[in-house]
């Protein structure tokens, strides 16, 4: 996509199982940016971390829903929706399954220079509950002067 801007994308999920504490984890990666009133996206390369390396993740923000896919070693395409429940291939090196997503909360508050977003949601298969996750993104323009930038 052209006019995408460099930014750093901050990203805590937290992710809570019947029965154990929450596990939460926490990213601050380089990414690159595009805002329009029609949309918002973002992305940038999961790392060793997240358990991704090798995928991309893309984020398509509209006013009805919010896209998230992800391509590479592991591939899928989740639509997070308030008030709905969607389904998703999840794609693995291991094999693929059929999961569903059930939206509880969408906020977001993007503009030129990047924004903050909120993602409530549970994943279930085969009807049961297999998390409780929430995604809390800030995105924001990066610095030219940021010592992340300099060679």
């Amino acid at each position: 996509m052209e006019n995408m801007k460099d930014v750093i994308i901050s990203i805590v999920g937290t992710q809570t199982t019947q029965g154990d504490d929450a596990d939460t984890i926490e990213l601050v990666t380089d990414g690159q940016y595009y805002h329009s009133p029609e949309h918002t996206v973002f992305t940038y390369q999961e790392s060793e971390l997240t358990g991704l390396e090798g995928t991309r993740t893309y984020f398509t923000i509209s006013p009805r829903d919010v896209v998230m896919s992800r391509e590479g070693k592991m591939s899928t395409r989740m639509v997070f929706e308030e008030g709905k429940k969607h389904m998703f291939l999840y794609e693995t090196p291991f094999g693929a399954a059929t999961m569903g997503v059930n939206t509880h909360r969408v906020s977001h508050h993007m503009g030129e220079h990047g924004g903050e977003m909120e993602i409530d949601y549970v994943v279930d298969f085969d009807h049961t509950v297999v998390g409780r996750n929430n995604f809390k993104i800030r995105v924001q323009e990066a610095k030219k002067d940021d010592v992340r930038w300099q060679i």
